[in-house]
C-alpha cells in the first residue's frame, strides 16, 4: 500500500459543514474514499409554518452514513457536546461552509491544522458572498481554493486552486454554485493525502491584492429597469434563490414592490419574464404590464 493509500486509511478527520453545497463537498470526498470520523454542523432551526425543527443538510448526510455527528451552539469545551472533539486527537479538520468561525482553541486541535475550502481564486473574494460577487463582478474566470485556516477570515496560506472558466457567462448563482463546491470538494480530496504525509507546502497569500464581500441582505436584490440592462442581468444570475430580486413598479399612484422569478438579457435588453406582484400569486410580466393602468 502506497504511503497517500496509507494516510487516506489511517487519518483521523473531522468536518465543518452545514448548508446544501456543503453536502457537494462531502460527496466528491465520498467518491474519493475519504470519511470523516465525526462530523460538525449547526444546530436544527425551526422551519416552515409549523416551525418544526429541522436538520442542516450537512447532519442528515451523516445521519445517512452512520457517521457522529454534533451540533453545538458554541464551540467551547464548556458545551458538552463538543466533547468527542476536545477530548479526542485528531489529524486534521476540514471545514467548507460551516457558517460559524472557528476560535483559536479549537483551531489547534488537529496535528496537522484545519484545512479551509473557499469558492474563489483567493487572495480575491474574501468575505461571506464570493460566490454571488464573482458574478456581480463579471469576472469570467472562476474558481477554488483550499487554504491553512487561521484566525482572520480567508486569510490563511494557500494549499491549492483550481480556476474555472465556465461558458456561457454568466452563470447563475445555482449553477455557479453547484459548479464551484464539486470542483472544490474533487481539489480538498487530492489535497489531503499529500498535506498528511508532508508533499505539500502552503504558501501565503498576497494580502496587498485582496478584496473582500459583503453580507447580503434581502435590500441588496433590488433592480431599477431604467438601469443597465447587463448589470440588472448580472445582478438577478447573482441574486437567484436568496435574496432574489425585486424592482418598484408604480400603479394607480403607488408604488408595488415586485419579486422577479424569471428573467432573461438578449439583444442587450433586460426582461422580466415571470413575476410576483405583491399581495398576488406568479404571472407573466407581459400580463402584468398590460394591466398596469
Amino acid at each position: 500500500m502506497s504511503k497517500i493509500s496509507r494516510a487516506k486509511q489511517d487519518m483521523k478527520m473531522v468536518y465543518f459543514g452545514t448548508p446544501h453545497f456543503s453536502v457537494y463537498v462531502l460527496e466528491e470526498l465520498e467518491q474519493a474514499g475519504i470519511s470523516p470520523s465525526l462530523i460538525v454542523t449547526t444546530p436544527d432551526k425551526p422551519a416552515g409554518r409549523g416551525l418544526a425543527l429541522k436538520s442542516s443538510p450537512v447532519r442528515l448526510w451523516a445521519e445517512e452514513r452512520g457517521i457522529d455527528v454534533i451540533t453545538p451552539e458554541k464551540l467551547s469545551i464548556e458545551d458538552e457536546t463538543t466533547e468527542m472533539l476536545f477530548n479526542s486527537e485528531w489529524d486534521l479538520f476540514l471545514v467548507a461552509a460551516y457558517g460559524k468561525l472557528l476560535p483559536k482553541k479549537v483551531l489547534a486541535i488537529p496535528r496537522k491544522g484545519v484545512l479551509n475550502l473557499h469558492p474563489s481564486l483567493l487572495p480575491k473574494f474574501r468575505g461571506p458572498s464570493p460566490i454571488e460577487s464573482q458574478i456581480l463582478g463579471d469576472v469570467k474566470e472562476v474558481g477554488v481554493s483550499i487554504i491553512l485556516l487561521d484566525e482572520e477570515t480567508d486569510h490563511g496560506p494557500i494549499l491549492a486552486q483550481a480556476s474555472i472558466t465556465p461558458e456561457p457567462w454568466p452563470f447563475t448563482r445555482i449553477m455557479l454554485e453547484d459548479l464551484l463546491w464539486h470542483e472544490g470538494g474533487q481539489l480538498l480530496a487530492e489535497v489531503i493525502p499529500s498535506w498528511l504525509t508532508g508533499q505539500l507546502e502552503a504558501s501565503p497569500q498576497n494580502d496587498v491584492e485582496a478584496t473582500f464581500t459583503p453580507k447580503l441582505s434581502k435590500e441588496d436584490g433590488e433592480i431599477d429597469l431604467t438601469g443597465n440592462a447587463y448589470k440588472n442581468y448580472l445582478k438577478y444570475a447573482a441574486y437567484e434563490g436568496w435574496p432574489g430580486t425585486y424592482m418598484f413598479v408604480e400603479k394607480s399612484g403607488k408604488k408595488m414592490r415586485v419579486k422577479i422569478v424569471e428573467a432573461i438579457y438578449e439583444d442587450g435588453i433586460f426582461t422580466p419574464i415571470r413575476i410576483v406582484p405583491e399581495g398576488r400569486k406568479e404571472m407573466l410580466y407581459s400580463d402584468f404590464v398590460r394591466n398596469l393602468n
